[in-house]
């Protein structure tokens, strides 16, 4: 195995950490952005944006609004992204390996559990249990982002922090495709099944450009909106399906009857060339949806108008104090929980460098539930007053969580330094 592509996959964790951090900020800007607007003069203004019904001219899609298309369109490009991160990570990356994955996917499982049970415990009616899964989210960007603020924290606290969010996404996928999809129509699986085949045939011809999927991947879409399943799924089904090898299809098969020649030439080939595809795509698509699709989303989701959040009844007060709880409680406590008692029954142990005191940062770090929590929030709730509530609830309970995440990393990382210097 050639040592480039090896050195350049251990520096990827540093760079995705770099984006990450900075797109917290930007997020949080675009977050507090829609709330002034929503708040404020230009309200109607802002709310008359999002309704605007937008139409491509075909029969094959119905006019929708434009927060559809962010939500539901570009949202796609979020879930692609995940797929690949989940796609590399499982072949080469910490999921591939499960004395390193072992933790923080016990501990994520952890982070899922209890604050939905903590949800349930609070929320009453089937409607308001509808919202269930909405603080079982962590938003790696606003994690990374305070991380960064902390200072001086262990590099693995960092990957224990990614993997762990990782595992999330793929708990928030199978949530979103098993509990928040529609009545399934299974004649329109036919449509999905004819966009993987046309991928799986481009593959097979050894297609390489990113450019020539994007037909494929829209037929995809289109037939995953119209089974009733969620459209967004489709670009994590896309993500699974990318090559994670430099040479594929019609290619490997020429160069595995190709006389292996090593050669000085070898070592100077262009690093772009050294690259699977899966690397090459997110590598492409991480600063586009980092400072671009997330911030829209957060403009077009977080725009929560206070006056019109009634938490004087009993419902959206239960949505409200279930998604705070779920954050700022559950989440530290499923992930501390469901790590000690993996350690306890010996089926892992700590990391080298890890302590007890770090692994509750890292809890409630993943208490900070932006993104995908509003995702899921307006997938539950098709009351706008329950919305509202769940939307305030977690912008309530993440900001919290990330408040005490940075004063908890804060103390910590003093606490080192002191005693280092002792």
């Amino acid at each position: 195995m050639s040592t480039a592509p090896a050195s350049r996959r251990s520096l990827w964790p540093l760079r995705f950490i770099s984006v990450e951090a900075v797109s917290g900020v930007v997020l949080l800007a675009a977050a507090a952005l829609a709330l002034a607007c929503a708040n404020s003069p230009l309200s109607h203004a802002y709310e008359a944006l999002w309704h605007r019904r937008l139409s491509f001219g075909t029969p094959l899609l119905a006019p929708y609004d434009l927060r559809f298309w962010v939500n539901d369109g570009l949202m796609t490009v979020f879930f692609l992204l995940v797929g690949l991160e989940i796609r590399r990570e499982i072949h080469d990356g910490t999921l591939s390996d499960p004395r390193v994955a072992t933790l923080p996917i016990i501990a994520a499982a952890g982070g899922v559990a209890v604050p939905a049970l903590l949800y349930l415990v609070v929320g009453n009616g089937p409607e308001v249990r509808r919202g269930w899964a909405i603080p079982t989210a962590t938003d790696i960007a606003f994690a990374v982002g305070i991380l960064s603020l902390i200072g001086r924290v262990p590099p693995v606290l960092r990957m224990l922090l990614l993997t762990l969010a990782i595992a999330d996404d793929i708990a928030a996928i199978l949530v979103i495709a098993f509990f928040y999809s529609g009545g399934v129509v299974l004649d329109q699986f036919a449509i999905v099944a004819a966009g993987i085949a046309l991928v799986l045939l481009l593959q097979a011809v050894g297609a390489s450009s990113a450019l020539a999927y994007v037909f494929p991947g829209a037929v995809v879409w289109l037939g995953m909106l119209r089974t009733g399943m969620h459209p967004t799924l489709s670009g994590v089904l896309l993500g699974l399906l990318t090559p994670v090898t430099v040479d594929f299809g019609l290619r490997a098969r020429r160069r595995a009857n190709e006389p292996r020649v090593t050669s000085p030439a070898q070592d100077t080939d262009p690093p772009r060339a050294c690259e699977s595809p899966v690397v090459r795509v997110e590598t492409m698509l991480h600063p586009y949806v980092a400072f671009g699709v997330m911030p829209l989303f957060a403009f077009a989701n977080a725009g929560v108008s206070l006056g019109g959040v009634d938490l004087s009844t009993r419902a959206p007060l239960s949505v409200s104090t279930g998604i705070v709880l779920g954050l700022v409680l559950g989440k530290p406590l499923g992930i501390v929980l469901a790590a000690l008692a993996a350690v306890r029954f010996k089926v892992c142990g700590l990391p080298e460098g890890i302590r007890w005191p770090q692994l509750l940062l890292l809890g409630v770090l993943g208490g900070i539930g932006f993104t995908l929590s509003v995702f899921i929030a307006n997938l539950a709730f098709e009351d706008p007053v329950l919305l509202a509530a769940a939307k305030l609830g977690v912008l309530v309970g993440s900001a919290v969580a990330a408040t005490l995440g940075l004063i908890l990393g804060r103390w910590q990382s003093s606490a080192a330094g002191l005693g280092s210097r002792a």
